[in-house]
């Protein structure tokens, strides 16, 4: 399959932790504390901000609703929205590691 990732790439730092929260279906509230956690509070995602994400990622065909009980709509991730993860986690690795690369060569005097 041929993806064309420059149409979804970068994505922004709440919206790759939700969909890395969505390995498994969850409903919002759940889905807020698990990005609070896995960024270690770093991401704090409000609940207008998720679900204007909810309703974009569900338009570009990287999440759906996969369920509702009571009130709560419990959304996953599509196999668009895996592949799309995947080239982000990709990308990132490759940041990372020439972070690290740089950091590595910059003699303890010069840092500033």
């Amino acid at each position: 399959m041929d993806i064309n990732y420059a149409k979804y790439l970068p994505l922004s730092e709440a919206t790759y932790y939700v969909l890395a929260a969505l390995q498994e279906p969850l409903h919002g509230y759940a889905l807020m504390q698990k990005v609070e956690a896995m960024s270690e509070g770093n991401v704090v995602i409000g609940p207008g901000t998720l679900y204007g994400a909810f309703s974009a990622l569900e338009k570009q065909g990287l999440i759906e609703k996969v369920s509702e009980l009571e009130r709560r709509k419990i959304y996953g991730l599509t196999g668009m929205g895996r592949l799309v993860l995947a080239e982000q986690v990709r990308r990132l690795a490759i940041m990372v590691r020439n972070g690290q690369f740089a950091l590595s060569h910059i003699k303890e005097g010069e840092a500033a």
